[in-house]
Parts: C-alpha cells; structure tokens; sequence
C-alpha cells in the first residue's frame, strides 16, 4: 500500500494528499526539471494546446488553467498575440504557485490556489480551459472532469495535455527505459527529492490511454471530444467540448483521432 513517502500512486484521498506533498516539495526545482527532463519539447506541446483551445473566438474571455503548477500554460495562453482576456492558474499545491509568481508578473494571470476536483468557481464561469500533465494526478479523474466541465461556458472547450505510452514498438521501447532508468536518477540528483521523479513513470504506467480517456470525457458531459498524439505518442492532447456552442464557435480545425 502507497505511503505519503511511496513513489507508486495511492489512491483516493491518500492520493491528493501524497500529490500535494509531492509538488510541494519539488516546487524549487520544478521549472529546471520540466525543461531539462523533457529536452524543452513540453514547450512546443504547450503551443500546440493553447491553439487547439480556439481562444481567438473569444480573445477577451476568462480562461482556467487547472492544475497550473507555476504557470507555464497559462503564460502560453496569456502572452499570445491578440489575447485580451484573463487567465486563472489554480493548483492545491500553493508552494508551486509561490514559485511560479515571479514569472507571472505584468502577465494578466491570477492565481487561485484551489482543488481541480472541487473548483472554488462559478458554473459557467469560463471560455475555456486547460490541464496541462495534471489530471494523472487527480484522485477520481470523472470528478474532475466533471468539475472543469460545470465551470465552462456551453460551447466553451476544454484541452488536456499528458503524457502518454507511444504505441510504436521502438519509440515505446526508448521512452520506457528513458522514464524508468534515466529519468528517475536525473531527477532525484537534481531535485534532492528521493522518490518523486521514480512516481512520474508509474503514475503514467497506470494512467488510461488516449480512447479511455476521451471516454471518461464523454461520460463527464462533453458532447465531443478529439485528440490527438505528439512527438510519436509521448503525450496526447485531448479537445473536449462543452454542449451549446454559440455562434461562430467551431473555431480552427483540430486533427481528429476519436469522435
């Protein structure tokens, strides 16, 4: 059974409790691992999420990013060009949020330090929302679905970036032994943190492929849900869309992989 020193995933509340606990501490050294451990290519997927989100449709609305960490997509979102709207970073991990303030500023990003699966927000409150390498960690990922799907406007979108395994039998073969060799060792010399980098390939390894997931999406209210691989299969994001779109909302076509 999974302790809050336990690299392997616990679950229920156990799990948001090891979550917090885990990012918590890792906080100082998290933006320097993030770049380094995934070669900088989360920047690119990052890019790739903020345009799939269609916020050009409503450049001055409120956006949530959930699970903001300090704040990387929701500075994707806020810096674009022609953005005139507001992003709300929420993560329960206020430690990451404090790390992630000096990068924040003059940015029009708000912090909030609040639960992705007890969101202390308004239904439809937003335009939009994103999830970036956050709801592997959720403790009961139809809860949070379920959440970010009451906080959306009808017609609003949801997009989530994770991690994922590639299907390809030889980059499958190089990623598994990159997470479970290279990756764990790296990260704890950087991080000093003995186990939390030894939890990123298990959490992933128990995590549903692209179709469950876009079938929890579905069980959570969404009318229609896409996705779509990146870099071979090493991530997904998935576009999940809220009933009721109003006029003009289809937005920029997005691959399909699942409908």
């Amino acid at each position: 059974m999974a302790t809050l020193r336990d690299a392997d995933p616990a679950a229920g509340d156990a799990r948001a409790v090891q979550v917090r606990t885990l990012f918590s501490e890792i906080a100082p050294r998290y933006d320097l691992l993030n770049h380094v451990l995934s070669l900088n290519i989360d920047r690119r997927w990052r890019r790739r999420a903020v345009r799939a989100l269609g916020w050009e449709l409503a450049p001055h609305g409120t956006y949530l990013d959930a699970c903001a960490g300090t704040f990387d997509l929701a500075l994707e979102l806020a810096r674009r060009q022609g953005f005139a709207g507001r992003v709300v970073g929420a993560d329960f991990a206020l430690p990451m949020l404090t790390r992630g303030m000096p990068k924040v500023h003059g940015a029009p990003v708000a912090p909030v330090c609040g639960d992705a699966q007890r969101l202390p927000f308004a239904t439809a409150a937003f335009a939009g929302a994103t999830v970036g390498f956050g709801v592997r960690n959720l403790s009961d990922l139809g809860v949070g679905f379920r959440e970010l799907h009451r906080v959306l406007k009808p017609g609003g979108r949801l997009v989530v970036l994770e991690f994922t395994v590639p299907p390809g039998r030889l980059l499958r073969a190089a990623y598994l032994f990159y997470f479970n060799r290279i990756l764990p060792v790296v990260g704890r010399m950087v991080s000093g943190h003995p186990w939390a980098y030894e939890y990123l390939p298990r959490s992933v390894r128990g995590f549903p492929g692209p179709r469950a997931l876009a079938e929890l999406l579905r069980s959570a209210g969404f009318a229609s849900v896409e996705w779509s691989l990146v870099s071979g299969g090493i991530a997904a994001i998935h576009v999940a869309s809220k009933a009721g779109p109003k006029a003009g909302r289809e937005g920029p076509q997005y691959p399909r992989r699942a409908r």
